[in-house]
């Protein structure tokens, strides 16, 4: 007999979280501090380095002993278990799921189809760390004898999204003698833009591309390589010196000229949103050099261990999922702001829309089964201050509720008379603006005019989590990394869906390989999409004739 599945919206817990819901979405941030004076301190929690106060958040005691029901109830501490034994838990591609292998120290052990993967994944980071070094001290050099002083990944998604945000992250530890650039846009903007001012005698190209057949990628590594090819002189042999890959498919890679012993491969149980520790930071190695990377897997690798050991009352991924869970199914929000109050981190929230939407964004169940519930947030955000002179006004002032998590350091790495206390000054205020607003009572005591009072009225109650490290560094930005990697693991599995495929990205695609030929085509194509398709492609066509 099969195991009859209990859907989320049956659980007993689920259902016991919908009616407190109904007792406690009224109540406000200001009653619960004034009932409880020490809740700012109670609802903090300190693991792996990060320091988590999530007290400005619309839960009681009691909503927080319902949710880390719901996580047992779930089997949450069951799946974890499963993801570092290498259980094939992606099950719509049998796949195991073993991003925490990629940060796992040289002894380790997690074994996969009855082989110990670590030893491997070891072999692929001193391999990486020999180019790089090689790169860093100019013992590298183009065709032509010169230093290869440019380097330019070239990726899309996980191997564009997570480069770019760690090079940006970490600029403050990279080689300032060396420039890097990323083109991920078929755009040919992307690509022009990105070699505009280069040299490509001092130019090493990334080729980053699991398959090596990626449409975007080998659009602009074939471009990168007709560019080389036009001014470097030696023709053909000139690609193996200015190029490395990042693929598994070895056929491929030599076929484009790249000598396969600069290489790099790594393994399906590594998903693209996953990968930004794995030979996909590559360009992040070259640009910090290995030790730091090494020190940054250290920082995955003691979140992994806290996400995997600590009691779900004191895990802070854990805690930051459930959070998500409880604003997205029972308050009906539909976004998530994450703000880090760090210029270094500008990118951190693109990177996170990927992690967070392509993992997530799932309207089925593991078992095929359509949710009942929203799943996946939208996430955005932009470093602070520059946020608060725009899109702040309407998490403040607006109709809709929006969750915000503010990301702070104690220490800048950029030490300037007094920007680093006024920049936290500005994390601590907005938190604290968000929670509590301002009365029309307080307003009015400030001498406004009664008309103007409604315009002037915050009315607060607005959920923050606020996370403090020690200063932005390798180590700290893989703790920060993995703390949203397994957040977005804990929603996955409340929610009951496969975190780790993206079947969502390739409708698109293959009708863009359907669609291309007959935007090229000499001839009148026949077309059979809809009237609105057929149209925009018979109105390109005449455009770029009149060119």
């Amino acid at each position: 007999m099969a195991k009859q599945i209990i859907q989320l919206t049956e659980r007993r817990t689920w259902n016991a979280l919908a009616a407190h819901y109904d007792g406690v979405a009224r109540m406000h941030l200001r009653k619960l501090f004034a009932d409880d004076p020490k809740r700012g301190e109670r609802m903090t929690v300190e693991g792996a380095g990060l320091y988590l106060d999530y007290s400005k958040n619309r839960i009681t005691y009691e909503t927080l002993q319902l949710l880390l029901q719901l996580a047992d109830e779930s089997g949450l501490r069951r799946r974890i278990d499963a993801m570092f034994r290498g259980d094939k838990i992606n099950i719509t591609e049998n796949r195991a799921v073993l991003h925490v292998a990629l940060r796992a120290p040289i002894g380790a052990s997690i074994v996969v189809d009855g082989e110990n993967v670590v030893p491997a994944v070891h072999a692929v980071l001193d391999r990486m760390a020999d180019l790089s070094n090689r790169l860093r001290s100019g013992e590298w050099k183009g065709h032509t004898g010169k230093r290869i002083r440019n380097v330019i990944n070239v990726g899309i998604g996980g191997s564009d999204l997570g480069p770019v945000m760690a090079y940006e992250a970490l600029k403050r530890y990279s080689d300032r003698a060396m420039t890097f650039r990323f083109v991920s846009n078929v755009d040919a903007t992307d690509f022009a833009e990105a070699v505009q001012d280069l040299d490509p005698e001092e130019t090493l190209f990334i080729i980053s591309s699991k398959t090596f057949t990626t449409l975007e990628t080998m659009t602009n590594a074939h471009s990168a390589r007709e560019w080389l090819l036009a001014t470097v002189r030696g023709g053909e042999k000139s690609i193996a010196q200015h190029f490395v890959a990042v693929s598994t498919n070895r056929a491929e890679v030599a076929k484009f000229g790249i000598d396969t012993a600069n290489m790099f491969g790594f393994w399906d149980w590594v998903g693209g949103r996953y990968s930004m520790d794995s030979a996909i930071g590559l360009s992040t190695m070259i640009a910090i050099g290995p030790d730091n990377f090494r020190s940054m897997l250290g920082g995955f690798h003691v979140m992994d261990e806290h996400f995997r050991t600590a009691p779900f009352e004191r895990n802070l991924p854990v805690l930051m999922g459930l959070l998500a869970v409880w604003y997205s199914d029972f308050f009906g929000a539909q976004t998530a702001a994450v703000l880090p109050y760090e210029q270094y981190l500008k990118r951190f929230p693109a990177y996170l829309q990927q992690l967070t939407m392509e993992s997530n964004g799932k309207q089925v169940t593991l078992d095929g089964t359509g949710v009942k519930y929203d799943t996946g947030a939208i996430y955005w955000g932009e470093p602070g201050t520059n946020g608060q002179h725009s899109f702040y006004q309407l998490i403040h002032q607006g109709t809709r509720l929006i969750p915000c998590d503010f990301i702070a350091f104690s220490k800048t790495l950029n030490p300037l008379g007094r920007h680093h206390d006024m920049l936290v000054a500005n994390v601590f205020a907005q938190a604290e603006a968000l929670a509590f607003g301002k009365t029309a009572e307080e307003v009015k005591a400030e001498g406004t005019p009664d008309w103007l009072v409604p315009h002037r009225v915050f009315q607060g109650n607005r959920p923050s989590n606020t996370i403090l490290a020690d200063r932005l560094t390798p180590e700290s930005l893989g703790k920060l990394v993995a703390l949203y990697e397994h957040s977005v693991f804990t929603q996955g599995v409340i929610w009951n869906v496969d975190s780790f495929d993206q079947w969502g990205v390739e409708l698109g695609k293959i009708l863009a390989q359907r669609i291309i030929p007959e935007l090229e085509s000499k001839a009148e194509p026949a077309l059979n999409h809809d009237s609105s398709t057929n149209n925009l492609i018979r109105r390109y066509r005449r455009s770029k004739e009149e060119l």
